[in-house]
């Protein structure tokens, strides 16, 4: 079981920039896959970014050309560079950690206590 705290949340006006931390502890780190999630008010959480231990990597249609997962083995952080951001894209995001790969939701069983990012119009 590893812990999960993110961090970098905040407002910014539609078009900007904002990157996310997640930090993970547990000396295992660099064999899970990570994720990002959100959950907007009154919606469902949905998957936004993965990237698993080897380095493969899945977004979601709506966030491609926009935002950025890496990771940093050597920090246990894993990351979400989020820009030309949207309205569309507010929600709590959540990191999330899978010890058996990145397919498939039920996989990731840690999660964070989850940041707001709230793009204004």
């Amino acid at each position: 079981q590893v812990q999960l705290v993110e961090s970098g949340g905040g407002l910014v006006q539609a078009g900007g920039s904002l990157r996310l931390s997640c930090a993970v502890s547990g000396r295992t780190f660099r064999s899970y896959g990570m994720g990002w999630f959100r959950q907007a008010p009154g919606k469902e959480r949905e998957f936004v970014a993965a990237i698993s231990s080897g380095g493969v990597i899945r977004y979601v249609d709506s966030v491609k050309g926009r935002f950025t997962i890496s990771r940093a083995n050597a920090k246990n952080t894993v990351s979400l560079q989020m820009n030309s951001l949207k309205p569309e894209d507010t929600a709590v995001y959540y990191c999330a950690a899978s010890p058996s790969g990145i397919d498939y939701v039920g996989n990731f069983g840690s999660w964070g206590q989850g940041t707001q990012v709230t793009v204004s119009s």
